[in-house]
């Protein structure tokens, strides 16, 4: 059996983030996978720190992310995202540009670049 091919990893991923389903989630990534900011700070490495750190945000009642555009481009996927959230001020969003790095059916690696949030 062949492992998932990157669009179906990642598709995988968010259908299981937007169904709040750790498990699921989890599973798209490898056991050892980093988590960045954009060319900077490490967010999580290893499904204990993702874990954390996604059921924190799985916390929030409004919590969903629409893909508005997707690039795939070998192994490397590139989702922009509009994510709604609760924010300590309300209910808003923030884009989120997420690229995405797929080995062996798995996300080994993802950056994350963060819009400004809108609230309302």
């Amino acid at each position: 059996m062949s492992a998932a091919t990157p669009l179906e990893v990642i598709q995988a991923q968010l259908a299981a983030y937007n169904a709040k389903d750790i498990d699921a989630l989890l599973a798209t990534y490898a056991a050892d996978a980093e988590q960045f900011t954009l060319h900077g700070e490490r967010l999580a490495k290893g499904h204990e720190d993702m874990r954390a750190r996604f059921l924190t945000r799985f916390a929030e009642p409004d919590l969903h992310a629409r893909l508005l555009t997707r690039t795939v481009m070998g192994n490397v996927v590139v989702d922009l995202e509009l994510i709604i959230r609760n924010f300590p001020e309300g209910v808003g969003t923030v884009e989120m540009l997420c690229i995405y790095e797929v080995a062996d059916g798995l996300i080994q690696k993802v950056s994350f670049v963060m819009g400004e949030k809108r609230l309302g």
